[in-house]
């Protein structure tokens, strides 16, 4: 008589049961989004002339924000730029030497000076002869020699003159004259960074998450006008508790649980180094009197992190 297959069967669905009764649960944790803003702002002060987004527009990389009235800056970059202008005149003026004209005259008094220098030389040859023949006294030869000497001398000073009108000014004038041309080109370079600094752009492709400002306020130097948040700088916030915390470590991926969307990959990026006696109440009140540290992980694909908001709660799993 064969036996019933029934009690066999019985038997291994229950030892199934069990086994899939004492297979671990997934480690979870729950959290939320936060994200690290991007505050734009100008290290100058002034009216808001025009705001060029809007709160929750998205714009690329270098797209116009914002730009604060730069009247005065125009004005001293015009100024700068005339004063760096008659600085390089000066030091090309120093650098030609005499005007043409001024060097023409310089050349016929001394083609003027050699002709007085020649006739010079052939009185003084006939003053020689004739005081060999005793015509003349000692005083008339003297005369001519000391005449023709006063000329060769003026031709040597003409001629240096105009050697030198051909140099242009001395080294010490010119090295001036580069001082200060180099004095104008950083005034002007201030300048402009002045007015360059008074509209500002987006550093990075992001959302607009915020404008502090309206268009003819006023702002302060340093203050931020406008907030933004790119899609890489979403990252998820989790409380761990003791017993799990010891077994997570920096690059570990996680998953991200999302209401309404599908899981997404992340990679923890911090861990904090002091724990906690209270985590958020909103997420585990029931815990209160136990350590817990914070965990931090950033999405691996930033762009499908794009459309996530700050403040959202998340489910994350190991």
């Amino acid at each position: 008589m064969r036996r019933p297959l029934f009690p066999l069967t019985a038997a291994a669905l229950a030892l199934l049961a069990l086994a899939a009764c004492s297979r671990p649960a997934p480690v979870g944790w729950q959290g939320y989004l936060e994200g690290d803003f991007v505050y734009v702002a100008s290290p100058l002060a002034g009216r808001l002339e025009t705001l060029a987004v809007i709160k929750g527009a998205r714009v690329a990389v270098d797209a116009p924000l914002f730009t604060l009235e730069r009247a005065n800056e125009l004005a001293a970059q015009r100024q700068a730029t005339d004063q760096l202008h008659a600085a390089q005149a000066r030091l090309a003026d120093l650098k030609k030497g005499s005007r043409p004209s001024e060097l023409a005259t310089l050349e016929a008094r001394l083609a003027q000076a050699r002709s007085s220098a020649e006739l010079s030389k052939l009185e003084l040859a006939r003053q020689e002869n004739l005081f060999q023949t005793n015509v003349i006294a000692a005083a008339d030869i003297d005369r001519a020699r000391l005449t023709h000497e006063r000329n060769t001398r003026a031709i040597d000073e003409l001629a240096a003159q105009l050697t030198t009108a051909g140099l242009g000014a001395r080294s010490d004038a010119l090295a001036a004259a580069a001082a200060e041309v180099s004095a104008a080109t950083a005034a002007q370079d201030r300048t402009d960074w002045n007015v360059t600094q008074k509209s500002q752009s987006a550093p990075r492709a992001a959302l607009v998450y915020d404008t502090l400002y309206r268009e003819g306020e006023f702002v302060v130097a340093g203050l931020p006008v406008v907030a933004l948040l790119p899609p890489e700088n979403i990252k998820v916030r989790f409380y761990v508790a003791e017993s799990d915390f010891a077994a997570l470590q920096a690059g570990d991926t996680v998953r991200i649980a999302i209401t309404g969307r599908p899981p997404l990959a992340a990679r923890i990026s911090y861990l904090s180094p002091k724990p906690e006696y209270t985590p958020p109440i909103l997420y585990n009140r029931e815990n209160r009197a136990k350590l817990v540290w914070l965990v931090e992980a950033l999405f691996t694909d930033s762009a499908a992190a794009r459309d996530l908001h700050p403040g959202q709660p998340v489910d994350v799993q190991k």
